[in-house]
This record gives C-alpha cells, structure tokens and sequence, in this order.
C-alpha cells in the first residue's frame, strides 16, 4: 500500500509505530448511517478525506452523515510525511464534481458542510476557481447550508485569494500542521510564512469570514513553539485553532515522538483560549473537520455574545 500510494516513501526508514495509549482507541464502523453514508458517496463517485486521510473519526462521523469532501481527485503534487493523501501526477479537473457534491449534500440533509482539497500546484490557479464552482453549486441547491472550506496553501498562486474571495463560504480553514522547526521534515513542499500570510490576507479582505487554522502535536514540537504559533494566528487575526493527536498512517511515515496526554491537551486549550482565539478544540482525537457543525453553531454564538458585550 505505501509503495502505491506514496512512491516518494519507499526507502524512507521504518519508524517504528508505538502501541496506542487507551485516549485514543476508537470504534469500528458498524450503523447503518455508516453504511447508508458510505453507499451514497460511492454511487456519486466522491471522495472523502475521512477514507483518504484515513482519519480515526470516520466511524462517529458517518454515522452522524458528516463527511468532509475532497475535490480535485484523490493525487496530491506535494509529499507532506505525515499525510496518508496519494502523492503522484493528478488527471483531469471533473467539472461534473461540483453539482454531484451538491446533490449529496442535499440527499444527507446536511446543515454543515466541509470541502478539502489535494494541492493542485500542476493549476494555474491552484484549484481556486474549482472551490468557487463547488460553493456556487452547494449553496444553489441547499441555500440554507452553511460551507466550511479547508483549502491548499496555493504556494505561487498569486491570483487565487482574489478568486476564493468571489464567493465565501461561512468558514476559511488552512491548516498550518506543525511548528516552523519542522517545515523542512514535515512539509517540505509548503512554506510556513505562506500560509500564515494566505490566512492574513483572506481575514484581511473579508473581516466578517471565520477563520480557522489546525496543527498536530506528537512530532517532537515543543510547547513553547506551538506557543508561538497560537501567538502568529492572532496576529492572523485567526478565530479558531484546532490541536489533535498525530497518528502515522505508516511505518515509513514522519516518525511518532510522543502521545499527547489529555492533560496536556487541556493545558493547550487553556493557553490558546489566554491569547484570544474564539474556539477552541483540542483533544487526542481532535481533528480538522471534527464536529464541524457543532463548532461553527458554537462559534456564531460565541461572536454575538463578544460584540454584544462591546456594544
């Protein structure tokens, strides 16, 4: 499976995966929400980063018919060591993709929903205009559903923000997945000031979005530089910070330092909510997407009450 999915791994070293710790078992996927939710989504030929990225909460998630779409096919121009995301040359764009998420967006009923992307750095505009198509065909067919987007870096992409700013969705997310210190390891293909700088520049053109950034912990990052890093999403004026548990998807993946413990998790929730953010989620299991809905619901009520007590 690694040699298939990630050619550019194959003579990586084998780490060594550490048994998990009782915080992080989680359930196998038996409801037949699962079931129906899955069906739904292999019929409109979609792909999901729950199945890509082989996320630990797809079980809790189908069954509650949250799913996170992936756009733009299912092969990434970039070769992240922690992400599970096929990594090779992507075919075509589907212009079909836009409305069949729209019609399962509106089949599951869904209040809430998230779309993702793989890097598309072989597109002039990164994928950007191809977001836009999918935001105008959701909200044509389910108007009363809100949109939460997690989107590439678009590295060398200049015109893409202007682009992404034609039609926003309720939530901007752009994750910037680890400390500083660990770009050249972790993310060698992404910078961490250019999407620090892309989260600045949508909130900075559209004030009224939320914005939302995610990282892992676990990769040998020390507090004091996650700290740090809550301090550069303020200054991003960044609403929301997620903090999960990171979890090889295979041996020849970024090395596993450490298990979090949930303490240590409370003690990052605690500090990020000391220095400003609106929302926080933080958690072994927390992830980009997790409880989505929720946390946005949460998030609105959180600013009505914070501008009411300015007023």
């Amino acid at each position: 499976m690694t040699n298939n999915r990630h050619p550019e791994k194959v003579n990586n070293k084998v780490n060594l995966i550490p048994k998990k710790p009782s915080w992080i078992r989680v359930k196998a996927p038996t409801s037949k929400f699962f079931k129906i939710t899955n069906k739904l989504l292999k019929d409109k030929k979609i792909i999901t980063v729950c199945e890509e990225a082989a996320c630990p909460n797809i079980a809790e998630c189908w069954q509650k018919k949250h799913a996170t779409f992936m756009i733009l096919g299912d092969i990434c121009t970039r070769a992240c060591a922690f992400c599970n995301v096929k990594t090779g040359k992507p075919s075509f764009v589907d212009h079909g993709e836009a409305i069949r998420i729209a019609e399962s967006v509106k089949e599951l009923e869904l209040e809430h929903v998230v779309i993702t992307s793989v890097d598309r750095d072989d597109l002039i505009d990164g994928g950007a205009m191809h977001f836009i198509n999918v935001i105008d065909s959701i909200k044509e067919l389910n108007p009363k559903c809100t949109i939460e987007i997690l989107t590439p870096d678009f590295k060398n992409k200049p015109e893409a923000i202007a682009i992404l700013s034609r039609n926003l969705p309720d939530v901007f997310n752009h994750n910037l997945e680890t400390v500083p210190r660990l770009y050249p390891f972790i993310r060698p293909g992404s910078r961490y000031f250019v999407s620090l700088n892309l989260l600045h520049e949508i909130k900075k053109k559209n004030p009224n979005i939320f914005s939302k950034s995610g990282l892992m912990v676990g990769l040998g990052e020390k507090k004091e530089e996650v700290y740090q890093v809550m301090d550069d999403l303020r200054a991003a004026d960044v609403d929301f910070i997620t903090i999960g548990q990171y979890l090889p998807p295979t041996a020849k993946h970024a090395k596993l330092e450490k298990f979090i413990t949930p303490k240590e998790f409370e003690e990052y929730k605690q500090m990020a909510y000391a220095k400003g953010f609106l929302m926080v989620a933080s958690s072994p299991l927390t992830r980009s997407s997790y409880h989505a809905s929720d946390d946005f619901k949460l998030m609105q009520e959180k600013r009505r009450k914070k501008l009411h007590s300015i007023q």
